[in-house]
């Protein structure tokens, strides 16, 4: 049995942000803070049928298929930067951090379209308002990541790195779809407490925001009800003062 998240009203987003560390908006939320139609955001969802194989997986599977692409938002400025690798610290990341990740770049399709513009904007302004930033006083640096994984092998795993904090400032997970599976379920935890809550995602277009210096989070394994279960998420990292590499690790730590 599914647990269902409790969704959040845009209005009360940034105080349950600040108050719990987490909050879970509806697709119609969600909607309703990007100023888009539901059925622009569909029509993004094609484009999940047509990602590459994720081939640097340390455990061996063949579950996760992805794109990654970065962007720059700065009040209603939304710019795409010169493709880059994705990278993170071992700290955030024991199983695959530490190394550079070159994905293929989003379709130009998807990244070009306005309602992929106007998602952006949404986050950055969540994001500006949830740190009392003036929403253009600085650019948030934001990377973003199509994942599909599917049942391949048997089993799919959403975090195979087990939970996790991700380096950044706020994490934004959208729920694309679930076809022909069970589990995949949601846990978010506090990282310096006992507190934690368990839920699944399955609503389209609903979205998780976590604040990345106070919680954790990880999702469970996908299992097969059918043939060619899968799961389909969009994650956005939005941060602040640049973008995780490893030129900025070996700046941070001289």
């Amino acid at each position: 049995m599914n647990l269902t998240p409790a969704y959040t009203y845009p209005s009360q987003l940034i105080p349950l942000l600040r108050q719990r560390g987490y909050a879970v908006v509806s697709a119609t939320g969600v909607c309703e803070l990007a100023q888009c139609r539901i059925e622009d955001l569909n029509a993004l969802v094609a484009s999940w049928n047509d990602l590459p194989p994720d081939n640097y997986l340390k455990d061996g599977g063949r579950y996760r298929r992805r794109r990654h692409s970065c962007f720059t938002v700065r009040g209603s400025a939304v710019e795409q930067v010169p493709h880059r690798a994705h990278w993170q610290p071992v700290e955030y990341n024991a199983l695959h951090g530490g190394m550079e990740r070159w994905f293929e770049p989003m379709e130009p399709a998807i990244t070009s379209s306005p309602v992929w513009g106007q998602l952006m904007r949404a986050l950055g302004d969540v994001g500006s308002s949830f740190k009392g930033h003036a929403r253009d006083a600085a650019p948030w640096y934001v990377e973003a990541h199509q994942f599909r994984i599917d049942t391949t092998d048997g089993i799919g795993r959403p975090t195979p790195e087990g939970a996790h904090r991700d380096g950044v400032d706020l994490v934004a997970v959208f729920m694309i779809g679930r076809e022909g599976i069970k589990g995949g379920e949601t846990r978010v935890f506090e990282a310096d407490g006992p507190n934690g809550q368990r839920f699944t995602m399955t609503e389209p277009w609903s979205l998780l925001l976590l604040d990345d210096a106070r919680v954790v989070h990880e999702s469970t394994p996908i299992q097969p009800t059918e043939a060619g279960g899968h799961r389909d998420t969009l994650v956005l990292t939005c941060r602040a003062g640049g973008f995780q590499g490893v030129q900025a690790e070996g700046a941070a730590r001289n």
